[in-house]
């Protein structure tokens, strides 16, 4: 959670993505500066990064309208994927019986805050 003034978050629930597969990206943006983390997610060929991209969008504007901070002094200081309820769909396969297919879906959290100053 967002735990002082200087920072936001912002959540996406239910995304049919993989929790393995979008922790994958969350791990590539973590710690970077806001910019270089939508560089990052733009030119990722992951299925994971589209959404993710706009749940960071999303804690961008946040911690600009609701928390006042400055967009160009704004990192990723944390990201966390939690796995979500799971779509069980079934396969038929030899012989009459059929296998459990299952569909995994994950939420994906993301914590942007004001860049460290040197001076403070």
């Amino acid at each position: 959670m967002a735990k002082d003034a200087q920072e936001a978050i912002a959540t996406a629930k239910f995304i049919r993505v993989s929790p393995n597969k979008a922790r994958q990206v969350t791990n590539l943006i973590r710690g970077r500066h806001v910019d270089d983390a939508r560089r990052v997610l733009r030119f990722s060929e992951r299925a994971a990064a589209r959404p993710l991209a706009k749940v960071l969008e999303s804690a961008i504007a946040n911690a600009e309208h609701n928390r006042e901070l400055p967009g160009d002094e704004l990192v990723v200081v944390r990201t966390w994927v939690d796995e979500g309820p799971t779509l069980r769909r079934f396969r038929p396969r030899a012989m009459g019986r059929a296998t459990r297919i299952r569909k995994r879906t994950c939420h994906i959290s993301v914590v942007v805050g004001r860049l460290a100053s040197e001076g403070s």
